[in-house]
């Protein structure tokens, strides 16, 4: 069985980059590129700061929930202000701990709240839909190509199955 860090930090199975956004303006329209590079002040061409919010990432399973608590088929990503989706990672259960995406290596720094912004691209009831499934906001330690397609997984050491 292990210790309780060892079994917080294994993994079922490892995840994978879903979609990439990059946002080059505040406010602006989210482009959404194959690959991108990330830098240590977030992605190439994306206007996030540098340090503990450089980059954003959304859990894939978490859509259908944020669709089906607004009374959706489905949510588009891009409205959701986050930098990747990632699908097969529990990314809250990943706080402090540090994963390796594509090239790239982050620490997943802290849950990523809504904003107000939700309201308005989400309509009514969007911040609360948004609550709890907002993903979490990283530091980037190394930069490197990130992909569509690429695994997700805990640095080695962190404890993968």
């Amino acid at each position: 069985m292990g210790t309780l860090a060892a079994m917080m930090a294994r993994t079922a199975r490892l995840g994978r980059v879903d979609w990439i956004g990059i946002r080059p303006t505040r406010r602006g329209a989210v482009e959404t590129p194959g690959k991108a590079i990330l830098r240590f002040d977030g992605f190439e061409g994306d206007h996030a700061p540098e340090g503990k919010r450089s980059v954003t990432l959304i859990q894939a399973e978490h859509l259908p929930v944020i669709a089906a608590l607004l009374a959706r088929d489905a949510i588009d990503p891009g409205l959701l202000r986050r930098n990747v989706v990632i699908e097969g990672l529990n990314l809250l259960g990943f706080r402090k701990a540090r994963l390796r995406i594509g090239e790239a290596l982050i620490e997943v720094t802290g849950p990523c709240p809504p904003c107000s912004r939700m309201e308005e691209v989400l309509g009514p009831g969007g911040y609360t839909a948004m609550r709890g499934h907002g993903g979490v906001y990283a530091t980037v330690l190394k930069e490197g190509l990130v992909s569509l397609g690429v695994t997700v997984a805990p640095e080695a050491g962190e404890g993968t199955a």
